[in-house]
């Protein structure tokens, strides 16, 4: 792809980094934003800035926020003593579009997969634990995409509460094997939520 400008050239390759756009797709973006008179990259710029110097995670939770504590941990209606786990953010958005769950979340920031590297101690796990211990949760949703490295997930945290005396549920296989949870249609997901059942952990 041969480019007239440089700076073209640069916008062009660093839009082609984002998940999902190719060179031909960021061209057509950039060439979008130089031909806009309404200010657009402007505001775009600045927003993508907010969420490198502004965007926090949730000190309880581990959700993306604008604050210390997300919107959905401070809202005291929702039922204190349920908590869904799930990988990321992305899935909270996921859940909360069904409007099926009332109760709280914990977000592990993904899954354990020893041939990426990424073992029990790089996710929110001990943080989870420590919040069964400290906010008298009864039931905890394992809200994760069903692969693998979800289903080792879950095996590990449910061994680790075996005799806690928490109730352990996975969401309903309506969500297909293999597949991610942002992927599945809200009425889909909504009653894989509401027909969860109880996890038994083999030993």
């Amino acid at each position: 792809m041969n480019f007239s400008s440089k700076i073209l050239e640069e916008a062009v390759n660093a839009l082609a980094t984002l998940p999902g756009v190719g060179k031909k797709s960021a061209l057509r973006l950039a060439l979008h934003l130089v031909q806009d008179t309404s200010r657009k990259s402007e505001r775009i710029a600045a927003a993508l800035l907010k969420l490198e110097t502004d965007i926090k995670k949730c000190s309880i939770c581990f959700n993306i926020s604008d604050h210390d504590t997300c919107e959905i941990c401070m809202i005291p209606s929702r039922n204190q003593n349920v908590i869904c786990v799930v990988e990321s953010a992305r899935d909270v958005m996921a859940i909360e579009d069904t409007g099926q769950f009332k109760g709280r979340y914990h977000v592990l920031g993904g899954v354990i997969s020893p041939l990426e590297g990424i073992s029990p101690q790089d996710l929110y796990i001990d943080q989870l634990l420590s919040r069964i211990k400290t906010e008298g949760i009864e039931e905890i949703i394992m809200a994760v995409s069903p692969t693998i490295e979800g289903e080792t997930t879950i095996y590990y945290i449910s061994k680790l509460l075996k005799d806690s005396g928490v109730k352990v549920s996975i969401i309903a296989r309506g969500v297909a094997f293999g597949g991610d949870l942002e992927y599945a249609d809200e009425l889909t997901l909504g009653r894989s939520i509401t027909l969860r059942t109880p996890y038994d952990v083999q030993t």
